[in-house]
């Protein structure tokens, strides 16, 4: 799976999760999004050094493996931005794509 969709359906369920008193971690484990622990961690890293998520802690161990906490995460407000700008440039494309289809 692409990243760049790995880290759009995270945002996505840290978006629907909005709506939920309780969240359920599972949901944006690794084992869910069927992806290596390692690539969840690097993703994770990078949602919350850009701070798209919050509710994310980020360390590294001696040998500079990167390792993640969850706690109540959720999703930012410049999450919600880039669900939004991405979901414009998907219906621009398709868009696009569909004009380029009509036109020989």
């Amino acid at each position: 799976m692409d990243n760049f969709r790995i880290l759009y359906k995270i945002l996505r369920i840290l978006e629907k999760a909005m709506d939920v008193e309780e969240f359920d971690s599972s949901t944006i484990s690794a084992e869910s999004l069927k992806i290596s622990e390692a690539r969840w961690c690097n993703l994770m890293e990078m949602l919350s050094d850009e701070g798209y998520v919050k509710g994310v802690h980020v360390s590294r161990s001696l040998d500079n493996e990167v390792l993640v906490s969850v706690s109540n995460p959720r999703i930012t407000l410049k999450g919600l931005e880039y669900l939004q700008e991405n979901s414009l440039m998907k219906k621009a494309a398709n868009l696009a794509k569909g004009v380029a289809d009509i036109i020989p």
